[in-house]
């Protein structure tokens, strides 16, 4: 039985939040002498701490309650906050899945948290047997598992996830940046049946915001609660909020930009198999292919000197290269420099 006061460091249980002007009053106004603001200009007034009307879209659009969103500086930040919230420094664990997104590793590191790092299999995918010894261990708090993969761009089956909820008895963070592009279903439809999950989308990938930094994590009231207490009181700009609204005010527009990505992988996948130095495209449900090729190093370069710039994930996966998929005028002069040099 998952019991949420039994996994929450207990300085964040007492903590008491600090509580800005917005906080202290609701309601409509017209004079606002409160918070030290400027009266002069077009952005002086502080943004909506709650961001209350962003929360209200998405609420709609995923088909949950607000009080189960969080909106973040990026999902970055919800990654760290889960580790304020959860991991006692120097004491508690963390566990991921190699390879994988390599800030799950920065973030353990800034917060004095020793995150375990298991490997994937030869399909990148989740050793569930081995995995139900090791969380065992009492001081792991928190397990992040990315799906779609960063860098692997394959979906981990939500079986897989449903089973390390049940015999878990911490926070599992399933990291969902690339869902959009994926044919498989997210794991929001379970944060009503598994109080210690918590599912991080993003604005940054299919909805073209990356330069906004907003982030969103789906979780329990309860979980939602411990993130506004702990985060900072103003961490979403307004301007990156209106921005995040106008792209779901206009769902039209991000369709049209999806299917014409999805039609550019489709191309660009063709196009790879064919080449003499690719041997061999992973398949991927995000907007990038891991491509594994003759000598990673030399075909990096060789593009860097045609001012083409794709990922070198050499180091991470033997002779593998990271491309993602940009417009039909990117990808054709990827596809022609990829030509000249095999």
């Amino acid at each position: 039985m998952f019991e949420l006061n039994r996994v929450v460091r207990p300085s964040i249980q007492k903590l008491k939040p600090y509580s800005s002007a917005r906080d202290e009053y609701s309601g409509s106004a017209s004079v606002f002498l409160d918070a030290n603001e400027n009266p002069f200009g077009e952005l002086n007034r502080y943004p909506d701490p709650y961001q209350n009307e962003l929360k209200e879209l998405l609420a709609k659009e995923k088909g949950v309650q607000k009080g189960q969103i969080f909106i973040g500086n990026g999902s970055d930040e919800v990654i760290d906050l889960a580790f304020r919230i959860f991991c006692e420094p120097g004491i508690d664990q963390a566990l991921t899945f190699a390879p994988t997104y390599g800030m799950y590793n920065v973030s353990a590191e800034i917060n004095n948290v020793d995150l375990i790092t298991d490997p994937l299999n030869e399909n990148f995918e989740i050793d569930v047997d081995a995995l139900k010894e090791r969380i065992k261990n009492p001081l792991i708090k928190l397990i992040f598992v990315c799906s779609p993969n960063n860098p692997t761009g394959n979906l981990i089956d939500l079986n897989i996830i449903k089973s390390i909820l049940q015999d878990f008895k911490g926070i599992l963070v399933v990291d969902e940046a690339y869902i959009d592009f994926s044919s498989g279903d997210s794991a929001i439809r379970l944060i009503d049946q598994y109080p210690n999950l918590i599912v991080s989308q993003t604005f940054s990938k299919a909805w073209g915001l990356a330069a906004a930094r907003v982030g969103v994590a789906y979780a329990s009231d309860e979980i939602i609660q411990l993130y506004n207490k702990v985060k900072p009181p103003y961490n979403v700009s307004i301007l990156n909020q209106q921005a995040a609204i106008k792209s779901l005010r206009n769902k039209e527009e991000f369709d049209r930009r999806r299917r014409a990505i999805l039609e550019e992988k489709a191309r660009l996948h063709k196009v790879l198999q064919t080449l003499d130095l690719v041997e061999k495209v992973y398949p991927s449900e995000a907007n990038f292919f891991l491509v594994k090729v003759k000598d990673a190093n030399q075909t990096y370069e060789e593009l860097v000197n045609r001012k083409i710039i794709v990922r070198n994930r050499n180091k991470v996966i033997a002779n593998c290269i990271r491309i993602t998929i940009g417009s039909k005028e990117e990808n054709d002069k990827l596809m022609d420099a990829l030509k000249s040099i095999g």
